[in-house]
C-alpha cells in the first residue's frame, strides 16, 4: 500500500504536539505513514522564545504554564524533561491604579471574591463600588443562558463597573491583550458563564468551587505556585520535542503560500517553489496565515475578520542595589483608565529564581493593548525610556539598567471577540465537508496558552488516527 503523507504547517507549540504524537502512534501501531513538519523560520516554538544572557534566563514570549492544565506536564514527561519544572515563587500580585499599588485581595478568582473579609476592607474600591458587587448574590441568572456576551458586559451585570475597571479588567485584560467589552465570554472564560447557570450567584459558585484550605499540619509546609517553567526556561520543551522528532521530517525556513484539493489528496505549494501531494493537512498556524492557504475557498473568509493586537515584551535587568523602592510580590497589572504605557510588570527574579543571578534584578513589561498599540512601532530607545517612566512612578530606580532586551509580536495576540466559538465550529464543520482531512489548531481557535495548544494538537492526532487506521 501507498504510504499515506501528513503534512503539519507550523513548527509552533501546536505543530510540534502534532510531530510528537503522530509519530508516537506510527511508530507504536506500525502505522503506514509518514509526516513532515514545515516551520517558515529558522527555528521552532513559535512564540516560545527563551534569551540566554549573563547567566539570565529570560522569556520573551510566555513565561509559563497552569500547572492545573495537565497536558504541558505530560509533554514534558514525554521528553525527559519532568525533572526540569519549576513552580512560581510566592508573593503578592498587585493592581496599579490612580498612581498607587493595591495588593489583590485575598481570595479574589480572576477578581470574583471568594472571601469577604479582603474585599470589605480593600481600599481598592470605594463602600459604593463593593456594595455594587454584593448585589451579585442576590441577581437572578442570565435570562438567555445559550447567547454569546462579553466579558465586560457579564461581569458587569453581575459586579458593577468599579469592580470590573479596577481588578477584573486588568487581570483578564492581560491574558489576551483584549478589551473585555470585546471579547468573548464562551470563548475564553466559559467556567464562569457555568457558575453563575449552575449557583445563580457568582460569588456563591466561585465559593464553593474553591477547595478548602487544609487543617492538618501539611497546610504549613509551603504551597506550590500556580504556575510552571523549566529551569532553562519554556525553550527547553521545544528543544526537548525537537530531539524526539524524525530530523529529516523537520524543515524550516520553509512557509505554505497555497493549499489546493487534487481528488482524494491535497496539492501544497512552499514558497521555495516546491509542490508537494499529501493526504492529510493540519494547519498550526496563525489565521491570518491559515486563511491565505486556504484563500480560493470561501468559508474560510471569518478567519480574516479575527483582530489581532501587537505587543512588545521588554525586559530589563539592573544591580538589586539600583532599585531603591522594593516591593515584595512578584509584579503588577495595570488599570487602563490610567495613564501609564505599561499594560504590566512581573518582578521576574522573585517570581522565577532561577531566572536571574544573585544580586541582580530582572523586570520584565509589556506594552501593546486592543485599540492602543502604536507604542509597539517606537524605536528601542523610545519604548526603553516610556517604560523607564511608568516604573519610577511605582520603585525609584537611580541607574541605568545593565542591559535591556526588547522583543516584538506584531498581529500575535488574537482576540476571540464575541461570537468566536461559534464561529470557529461552522468553520470546522465546512472544513470536514469540503476540504476533509484538512485540520486547523493553536491559538486562534481555542486557547492561547501553551496546554491549550498541546489540548488542540493531542485532539488532532485523534483525528489523524482514525483516517491512517
Amino acid at each position: 500500500m501507498t504510504k499515506k503523507r501528513v503534512a503539519i504547517i507550523g513548527g509552533g507549540i501546536t505543530g510540534l504536539t502534532v510531530a510528537y504524537y503522530l509519530q508516537k502512534e506510527i511508530l507504536s501501531k506500525h502505522l503506514n505513514c509518514e509526516y513532515k513538519l514545515y516551520e517558515k523560520s529558522t527555528k521552532l516554538g513559535g512564540k516560545v522564545s527563551t534569551d540566554y544572557r549573563n547567566g539570565f534566563v529570560i522569556e520573551m514570549g510566555p513565561d509559563s504554564f497552569l500547572a492545573r492544565k495537565q497536558s504541558a506536564s505530560r509533554l514534558a514527561r514525554e521528553v525527559g524533561l519532568e525533572n526540569e519544572l519549576v513552580s512560581n515563587g510566592g508573593g503578592g500580585a498587585f493592581i496599579l491604579n490612580n498612581e498607587k499599588l493595591y495588593p489583590i485581595p485575598g481570595g479574589a478568582i480572576m477578581g470574583i471574591p471568594t472571601q469577604m473579609a479582603p474585599f470589605a476592607t480593600t481600599k481598592l474600591f470605594s463602600p459604593i463600588g463593593k456594595l455594587r458587587a454584593a448585589g451579585d448574590l442576590i441577581l437572578p441568572r442570565a435570562s438567555d443562558p445559550e447567547v454569546d456576551m462579553s466579558l465586560g458586559s457579564f461581569f458587569r451585570k453581575r459586579l458593577g463597573n468599579e469592580v470590573v475597571d479596577n481588578l477584573i479588567e486588568p487581570l483578564l485584560s492581560g491574558i489576551y491583550a483584549g478589551d473585555i467589552d470585546q471579547l468573548s465570554l464562551m470563548a475564553t472564560f466559559p467556567q464562569f458563564h457555568q457558575v453563575e447557570q449552575k449557583h445563580r450567584s457568582l460569588i456563591l459558585g466561585m465559593k464553593k468551587a474553591t477547595p478548602p484550605k487544609p487543617k492538618t499540619p501539611s497546610a504549613t509546609k509551603k504551597s506550590k505556585g500556580m504556575f510552571l517553567s523549566f529551569k532553562r526556561g519554556l525553550q527547553s520543551l521545544v528543544d526537548g520535542v525537537e530531539k524526539y522528532l524524525d530530523e529529516e521530517a523537520i524543515i524550516k525556513g520553509v512557509g505554505l503560500n497555497k493549499i489546493e484539493k487534487k481528488a482524494d489528496a491535497y496539492e501544497l505549494t512552499f514558497s521555495n517553489g516546491i509542490v508537494e501531494t499529501f493526504d492529510l493537512v493540519v494547519m498550526a498556524t496563525p489565521h491570518a496565515v491559515t486563511e491565505e492557504a486556504l484563500r480560493n475557498y470561501s468559508f474560510v473568509k471569518p478567519l480574516a475578520h479575527i483582530p489581532s493586537t501587537s505587543v512588545a515584551t521588554i525586559a530589563m535587568a539592573f544591580k538589586q542595589n539600583a532599585i531603591k523602592k522594593d516591593i515584595n510580590g512578584t509584579g503588577f497589572v495595570v488599570s487602563k483608565k490610567n495613564d501609564y504605557n505599561i499594560t504590566a510588570c512581573t518582578w521576574t527574579h522573585k517570581k522565577w529564581h532561577h531566572s536571574t543571578p544573585e544580586g541582580y534584578a530582572l523586570l520584565r513589561c509589556y506594552v501593546g493593548r486592543a485599540g492602543n498599540d502604536a507604542i509597539v512601532d517606537w524605536s528601542d530607545e523610545e519604548i526603553s525610556n516610556a517604560v523607564l517612566a511608568d516604573l519610577n512612578k511605582t520603585m525609584q530606580i537611580d541607574e541605568k539598567p545593565e542591559f535591556t532586551i526588547i522583543r516584538r509580536w506584531k498581529e500575535a495576540m488574537p482576540q476571540y471577540v464575541v461570537g468566536h466559538k461559534q464561529r470557529m465550529e461552522e468553520l470546522k464543520e465546512q472544513l470536514q465537508k469540503q476540504l476533509p482531512g484538512v485540520y486547523v489548531a493553536g491559538g486562534s481557535f481555542e486557547g492561547i496558552g501553551l496546554p491549550d495548544c498541546i489540548d488542540q494538537g493531542e485532539a488532532v492526532v485523534a483525528k489523524l488516527k482514525n483516517h491512517l487506521q
